[in-house]
C-alpha cells in the first residue's frame, strides 16, 4: 500500500485484482464472479448495485469520525461540522486532514469491500475538493488527490463509483454533512442563486473529469445534490435547477450509453412517487432515495421493522416503472436515532427526548444477544431486497476516543459484517420480502419486471425530452426564492459572471518505474469544445455571506454588474 504495508487479498466470490502500469486506463479487476469487470457492460435490470458509502472520508461527519472531532470540543470555535473543524484546526489543518485522509480509508478497505460481496461505492465529496473562496476555511484541493486514489483502487478491485456531490456552497440542507450546519442558503435566500451558479460550475468540472475514457468506466454515476431539502427550497425551484444541470452535463457528454455518467438526482425528501414522469425521455437520469426509518419521527423499539421496510417495495417499484433507475443511495440498520453524535455534536437523540427508552441497549453492541442480532439481520435483508440497487450508509465508523469503542453500530457495515448481523453474501437477501419470515405480501400492481425504457439506460442516441416537461422547468433563474423574496427582489440578487478560467482537475500521477505507453492520453477535460468561461464573482461587487444571507437586510438596494 502507499505506506509500505502489505495485506493478503482473499475474495470468497472469485474476485480478482488487476494492475497494468503501462496501460493504466484499460484494465480492471473483478469484484466478484457475477459482477461485470469495468471493461465489460453493466446491464441495468440484470446487474444490481450492492454498494456501500464511504462516508466521513472526503466529507467528514462527527458521528463517523468522532476521534477527529473530539480533539476540538473545547476549542474556539467548537468543532461541529467540517467548517468549524477546519477553523479549529488552524495552522494544523493541512497536517491533520492529510492524516485523516490517508489513514481512515486505505486500499485495504477497497479490497475488503469487494471481498464482502459489494460491487459499487458511493463516495461523497465537497466543493472544496476543487476550490474555495476567500474566507472559506476548508482545506482546498487535497481531498481530490485522495479521490484519485479511490479511482485507482476501485479499478484494481473492479468496483464502480457513484461520485456524490455531498456538500454544496451555501448548504443545501443545513446539516453538518453539507459542510456547515445551520441554515439552507443554496437556492434559498439572497445568495441562493449565486450559490447555485457556483455549484453548476463545480458540477461542470467534475463532469469533464469523470467523462474521460478510462475514467468513465470507473465512475459511471454522478449524484448532483445530496439530501437537498425540497420543503425549504421548493419543489419547482429544485426541479428547475435539476433541468439546468441535466442540460449542462449532457451538453458536455453527449447522449447514449458510455457518454458520461448516469445523472442521479435526490428526491428531496418528497418521496419517489411525485417524481414519476419528471424530465420524461431524459438520457440516463436516476432517482436517489434515502429511506431512513431512524428519522421518521416515531422512534421504534422492541420489535424489528422488516415488515415495515418490505412495504417500501411499493414506492421503489412504482418509481422503477414510472421514472426509471431508482437507487437507495443511503440506508442503515437503525430503527431509531440512537448513536453517538448521530443527530449532531452533543445533540440528545429523539429516542431519549421522547422518553421511548434508553439508547444504551442500542449502542452496546458488544453485549447484544443472538435475538438482537437475528432481528437486525432480517431487517438488513428486507432493505437490501426492496431497494434493489442500494448503498448502505456507511462502510466504517472510527472508534471514539471518549467511548473507547466503535459507536453507532447500526450504521457500521464492516462491524455488522464482522459481528454477524449483516450477511456475508448480500445476494442472500434477494427475495427476502416474499419469504414467510418477512410476514409481508407484495402488491401485484407494484411488481417491476426489471425492464427499463431505452432512454433510461442509454439506449437512445438522440433522446427527446417531453416538451411539457421542458416548458414546466426551463425557466431560469426562478422568479421567486424562499423564504419570501418576490420577483422584484430577486432581480437585485447578487450573481456571478461567466468570465473566469475553468478549473481542470488533476490526473493521477503514475507510480513506479513503468510509465504509461498506451492511449488514451488524458488531461482532465473531456470536451475540448466546452470553452465558456467559469462562473466567478463580479469584480467590485459586494456579496453577502454565502452561508448566512436569508434575511431581507441582506438584499442589495441596487443591482451590481
Amino acid at each position: 500500500m502507499d505506506d509500505g504495508t502489505t495485506f493478503i487479498y482473499t475474495n470468497p466470490f472469485n474476485g480478482s485484482w488487476a494492475v497494468d502500469p503501462a496501460n493504466p486506463y484499460n484494465v480492471s479487476g473483478q469484484a466478484q464472479s457475477w459482477t461485470p469487470k469495468l471493461t465489460e457492460e453493466w446491464v441495468w435490470g440484470q446487474d444490481t448495485i450492492k454498494g456501500v458509502n464511504i462516508g466521513g472520508w472526503l466529507v467528514t461527519e462527527p458521528f463517523i469520525v468522532p476521534n477527529l472531532y473530539e480533539q476540538f470540543q473545547n476549542s474556539t470555535p467548537k468543532a461541529v461540522d467540517e467548517y468549524t473543524l477546519s477553523e479549529a484546526m488552524g495552522d494544523q489543518l493541512a497536517t491533520l486532514m492529510e492524516e485523516h485522509y490517508s489513514t481512515f480509508i486505505t486500499e485495504e478497505d477497497f479490497a475488503q469491500i469487494a471481498a464482502a460481496g459489494l460491487n459499487w461505492l458511493r463516495i461523497p465529496i465537497g466543493f472544496w475538493a476543487i476550490s474555495t473562496q476567500e474566507g472559506e476555511p476548508f482545506l482546498e484541493g487535497v481531498a481530490w488527490t485522495y479521490f484519485l486514489k479511490a479511482i485507482e483502487w476501485a479499478r484494481k478491485y473492479g468496483l464502480r463509483i457513484l461520485l456524490d456531490f455531498h456538500a454544496l456552497p451555501g448548504s443545501q440542507n443545513g446539516w453538518n454533512h453539507s459542510g456547515k450546519e445551520g441554515v439552507v442558503n443554496w437556492m434559498y435566500g439572497v445568495m441562493g442563486l449565486a450559490n447555485a451558479q457556483r455549484s453548476l460550475e463545480y458540477m461542470r468540472t467534475f463532469t469533464e473529469f469523470i467523462s474521460q475514457p478510462g475514467i468513465r468506466e470507473v465512475v459511471p454515476m454522478f449524484g448532483l445534490v445530496n439530501e437537498v431539502q425540497a420543503s425549504v427550497i421548493g419543489a419547482a425551484n429544485l426541479q428547475a435547477f435539476y433541468y439546468q444541470a441535466y442540460e449542462m452535463i449532457r451538453g458536455i457528454t453527449g447522449y447514449g450509453e458510455g457518454n458520461g455518467p448516469i445523472i442521479a438526482i435526490h428526491e428531496g425528501f418528497m418521496g419517489v412517487i411525485p417524481w414519476a414522469g419528471f424530465l420524461d425521455g431524459a438520457d440516463r437520469l436516476a432517482l436517489d432515495q434515502h429511506p431512513y426509518l431512524a428519522f421518521w419521527g416515531n422512534q421504534n423499539h422492541g420489535t424489528w421493522q422488516q415488515n415495515v421496510t418490505c412495504g417500501w417495495q411499493f414506492a421503489t417499484n412504482y418509481s422503477q416503472i414510472n421514472f426509471g433507475i431508482t437507487i437507495g443511495g443511503e440506508w442503515s440498520l437503525a430503527p431509531n436515532d440512537c448513536g453517538y453524535w448521530l443527530d449532531g455534536v452533543d445533540v440528545t437523540p429523539q429516542y431519549e427526548l421522547q422518553k421511548v427508552g434508553s439508547c444504551e441497549v442500542w449502542n452496546d453492541w458488544e453485549n447484544w444477544n443472538q435475538s438482537m442480532k437475528d432481528g437486525m439481520y432480517s431487517y438488513c435483508q428486507a432493505q437490501m431486497d426492496v431497494l434493489d440497487n442500494w448503498f448502505f450508509w456507511t462502510w466504517k465508523i472510527n472508534n471514539s476516543t471518549v467511548v473507547g469503542t466503535a459507536t453507532s453500530p447500526q450504521w457500521h457495515y464492516k462491524l455488522g459484517y464482522d459481528q454477524g448481523w449483516i450477511p456475508k453474501d448480500p445476494r442472500s437477501a434477494d427475495g427476502f420480502c416474499q419469504r414467510p419470515e418477512a410476514s409481508y405480501t407484495a402488491q401485484s400492481s407494484t411488481i417491476f419486471d426489471e425492464t427499463y425504457r431505452p432512454s433510461q439506460t442509454g439506449g437512445v442516441a438522440t433522446p427527446t425530452l417531453n416538451p411539457a416537461q421542458v416548458s414546466s422547468h426551463d425557466a431560469w433563474p426562478p422568479t421567486s426564492f424562499g423564504p419570501s423574496f418576490t420577483a422584484a427582489q430577486v432581480a437585485f440578487f447578487p450573481t456571478y459572471t461567466q468570465t473566469g478560467v475553468p478549473v481542470t482537475l488533476a490526473m493521477p500521477t503514475p507510480t513506479g518505474t513503468i510509465k504509461p505507453t498506451a492511449s488514451p492520453t488524458l488531461d482532465g477535460w473531456s470536451d475540448p469544445t466546452d470553452t465558456v468561461g467559469a462562473w466567478v464573482s463580479v469584480s467590485g461587487c459586494p456579496y453577502p455571506p454565502e452561508y448566512n444571507a436569508t434575511a431581507l437586510s441582506n438584499l442589495p438596494t441596487a443591482l451590481c454588474t
